[in-house]
């Protein structure tokens, strides 16, 4: 069933401009094959799949064109998105709120949704804006410090 359905994804991401793992779920319902968000999310990763600008300014899911590029890398990734776009962030508790440059929260969000953060629960992301919500504010406090550690502030 997974080798089907990451086939299936890979037919999807080719034929139509797929933008959020929403069209990936809907896409395989219509051909048939149910799945979680959690598991669309794991066979991204497993897939190499990244999100790239396309047409009109959207980004569309892609096949990472280099497995040495910082976009094949999570972490890598992660940071090059933001140090060119995360403007702050700050906790409240266990929520940390990450502020973008208008338009890249969306990417920060998938950066971080691919990564297998230890205690993240959840994200959400706007236009200019992440939440990301955290088991405890420990680990709210740690994801802080590594924040700053990739945009070299701490």
């Amino acid at each position: 069933m997974k080798s089907k359905r990451q086939a299936e994804i890979m037919r999807l991401i080719e034929q139509a401009g797929i933008e959020t793992q929403e069209d990936i779920l809907k896409g395989l319902r219509e051909r048939g094959i149910h799945a979680t968000q959690a598991t669309i999310s794991r066979d991204i990763k497993e897939l190499n799949l990244v999100k790239q600008p396309g047409s009109g300014g959207s980004y569309r899911y892609m096949v990472a064109a280099d497995r040495h590029s910082p976009y094949h890398n999570h972490s890598g990734r992660l940071r090059t998105i933001f140090q060119q776009g995360v403007t702050s962030f700050d906790m409240a508790q266990n929520i940390v709120v990450v502020k973008t440059m208008p338009g890249l929260a969306s990417a920060a969000g998938a950066a971080l949704d691919g990564m297998d953060i230890e205690g993240m629960v959840g994200s959400l992301a706007g236009d200019d804006t992440v939440i990301l919500i955290m088991r405890n504010n420990q680990l709210a406090a740690e994801l802080c410090k590594e924040m700053e550690f990739m945009l070299d502030r701490g």
